[in-house]
């Protein structure tokens, strides 16, 4: 399958007054034309942080990228200039931004938006902007959009405000879509409409997604692959199915049962004790050694290697190292 973007060894860090904040510690990850990837993890473990690199968003300073490549297509968009970049940015890949209630400018009309955004990297006239932005409004469920076009941020709905900055974020036809946890402002039910809507327009259009979330709730729906992120590092990554039912790493486990599960009405929910470490000075093991309660000595002291378990499953745990004692394994 195609990759259209790799992620190799990234570093972030953030300068402040108490030193460097280590956000994103290596990361390394694939993105195939058309699937969906979901990069799950608690908050502050660098799944935005990681997003925004790929968009070159990161405020400079405090923050910085401080090693890795983020090849698109093969060519590394950390070498790339920022007028190249712009040209990049909306175009090729783009962004929906977390809170749909604050990602719209309240002076103009939506449709005056969407078109902005197609006129700034076509070169187009105003009228085939306006067709290219009626049709994207229909494409993502908008009705009566001709009308609609002329109105303002503040008479839609939080659901429909959500779908105008998918058209947005999708009228140029990027190859890459990021979705920074775009239904946390909205309630179930308009969630389950827009992650819907997320696969209809993945059908029509082959457009490979990254979604960025911390509930499980939304990944179980719509990705193909799932990669853990925990204090700055990707743990786990592995198909739905394979994180779902075969997870291998203890924080992975930790989350999955801090979930409510609707198959199991008197299921006890089980938070993760502690809390992850300090990323002034993460630690030179497994991070999350001080909350696992399997941990071995080993696991404080070096970063586990890399188990790959399937063609796609793979891991960062001493447990699954052949030199584990077997019942240690056997146990999470």
């Amino acid at each position: 399958m195609e990759k259209v973007l790799e992620i190799k060894d990234l570093h972030v860090s953030f300068s402040t007054y108490g030193g460097d904040v280590k956000a994103v510690r290596g990361v390394t990850f694939d993105l195939h034309k058309g699937e969906t990837l979901a990069i799950v993890g608690e908050s502050g473990c660098g799944k935005s942080v990681t997003s925004q690199s790929i968009m070159r968003l990161i405020p400079s300073p405090p923050g910085k990228i401080t090693q890795g490549e983020i090849l698109f297509k093969g060519r590394n968009l950390t070498n790339v200039s920022e007028t190249e970049m712009r040209k990049i940015r909306g175009a090729d890949i783009s962004m929906i931004f977390q809170d749909p209630m604050t990602a719209l400018n309240p002076t103009l009309s939506v449709g005056e938006q969407i078109i902005e955004g197609i006129r700034q990297h076509k070169n187009i006239g105003q009228a085939e902007g306006r067709k290219a932005a009626l049709e994207m409004m229909e494409l993502v469920g908008i009705p009566s959009a001709a009308v609609r076009m002329k109105q303002y941020p503040h008479q839609f709905s939080g659901g429909m405000r959500q779908r105008i900055v998918i058209a947005m974020a999708l009228v140029c036809q990027p190859e890459v879509l990021i979705a920074d946890e775009p239904t946390t402002a909205l309630d179930v039910t308009i969630q389950a409409q827009i992650l819907e809507l997320f696969r209809d327009i993945q059908e029509k259009t082959g457009v490979s997604i990254i979604l960025i979330t911390h509930d499980l709730g939304v990944v179980a729906q719509v990705a193909d692959r799932i990669a853990v992120m925990y204090a700055g590092k990707i743990v786990e990554t592995g198909s739905r199915r394979e994180i779902f039912y075969n997870p291998q790493h203890p924080y992975t486990r930790g989350l999955l049962r801090s979930v409510p599960r609707l198959d199991a009405d008197d299921a006890e929910l089980l938070p993760i004790d502690g809390s992850p470490p300090d990323l002034f000075s993460p630690p030179a093991g497994c991070p999350f050694a001080a909350r696992c309660e399997h941990a071995m000595e080993v696991c404080s002291r070096v970063y586990p290697n890399k188990t790959r378990l399937t063609s796609i499953h793979q891991v960062d745990c001493w447990l699954q190292d052949e030199r584990a004692p077997k019942k240690m394994a056997a146990r999470i």
